[in-house]
């Protein structure tokens, strides 16, 4: 059984209290793994992935989830489905798009970290905040009155729904 599924099962296989115990200690760790990869400044992850999950002191299998978060903050995306603890990992992490994931997850903890001061200046962090508030911002397209009606009917919108 690949990693990935037993990360997968893992999650699926938890009972109420285990479940909240297992994520506490799981969102801490994923916390550490952060804070230590800002603070050094590394923006890739390269090496085996039990060397990396010793790395940042975590099994293996916790490890799976830790990539499955980050994955679409990578250059390019990991085929989670196929590592193994021998696998070897070269990627690069996409800062801007770590930042932007991780107020997408409303992660507040891990975006509000002191480590991004060294990484992401004040107004860096302000425009990607501005970006991820415009991309979901709901927008409704106000219809003309001599548009065709959105119901389909094929009449103008004023003798139709806008009448």
């Amino acid at each position: 059984m690949s990693l990935f599924k037993e990360w997968q099962e893992r999650l699926e296989n938890q009972g109420t209290n285990e479940n909240q115990e297992f994520f506490e200690n799981y969102l801490e760790k994923e916390k550490q793994a952060y804070k230590t990869i800002l603070s050094s400044g590394t923006t890739s992850l390269t090496g085996k992935v039990y060397e990396l999950a010793q790395k940042y002191d975590m099994d293996s299998i916790t490890f799976m989830g830790f990539l499955d978060g980050i994955n679409t903050s990578l250059d390019s995306s990991l085929d989670l489905d196929t590592l193994t603890e021998e696998s070897e990992i070269d990627k690069s992490i996409l800062l801007y798009k770590l930042y932007y994931n991780m107020l997408s997850a409303k992660a507040h903890w891990l975006y509000e970290l002191e480590e991004w001061n060294d990484l992401l200046s004040v107004d860096e962090r302000a425009s990607i905040r501005k970006k991820y508030n415009e991309d979901h911002r709901a927008v409704s397209t106000k219809v003309g009155r001599n548009d065709p009606c959105p119901c389909g009917s094929g009449k103008k919108y004023k003798k139709c729904c806008g009448a």
